[in-house]
């Protein structure tokens, strides 16, 4: 993965000041993209003055890099239980609902990231090719381990991931649609639960091997 560019050490004031700085930067590429954003309305939404901001992130390429990195950085953390847990029900309960919570938490992640996916990844394909690449390869050797010890199904471990990813992350690309068949209002915290335990009562329904 590319290392962002040298920028100030870090300090409270600092922190401050680039957390105000990513907000309004997810606001602001969800909104727009990559292409139509400007770190001048970033600034302005930030509350700082654009010389401020470029302190921090010298081009609007390398804040849109850090934002991005962020949220690959958080969805790719949510797959922790693989490594915390041997028993596939409970890793991949784990795994899904995570995934679930990070959409209805951060639904600006996921439109932001499909949208450059949409563009072609011009700005993250190396991020697609080396770090989400190796982490898929790490996952794609547990699942093969579970199937070898007759735990789960067969199947092919990266279209399985790839199920969970447009599933999970539907609830946050498509807010405006399920909000529009939901006569008009967004998911209340009861209805997300019972889509959520669905989600993962179905992946698993269709992944464990019959007892």
């Amino acid at each position: 993965m590319t290392s962002h560019p040298s920028r100030p050490s870090r300090s409270a004031g600092r922190e401050v000041k680039e957390k105000s700085i990513f907000d309004a930067a997810r606001s602001v590429f969800a909104e727009l993209g990559f292409r139509g954003a400007t770190t001048a309305e970033i600034a302005r939404r930030a509350g700082v003055p654009k010389a401020n901001l470029h302190y921090y992130f010298p081009t609007k390429e390398a804040l849109y890099r850090a934002v991005t990195e962020q949220i690959l950085t958080a969805w790719l953390s949510a797959a922790s239980s693989f490594d915390e847990q041997d028993d596939p029900a409970q890793a991949l309960a784990a795994y899904v609902g995570a995934k679930m919570d990070m959409a209805r938490a951060d639904p600006l992640g996921s439109r932001i990231w499909a949208s450059e996916i949409l563009r072609g990844a011009p700005v993250i394909r190396d991020f697609l090719e080396t770090t989400l690449a190796e982490w898929l390869s790490s996952r794609e050797k547990i699942i093969r381990r579970w199937m070898d010890r007759g735990q789960i199904r067969p199947v092919e471990p990266r279209y399985f991931f790839y199920m969970i990813w447009a599933t999970t992350q539907h609830y946050a690309d498509f807010e405006t649609q399920i909000t529009a068949l939901n006569r008009g209002k967004p998911l209340s915290d009861e209805q997300f639960a019972v889509a959520r335990a669905q989600v993962i009562d179905t992946v698993l329904r269709g992944i464990l091997a019959p007892i």
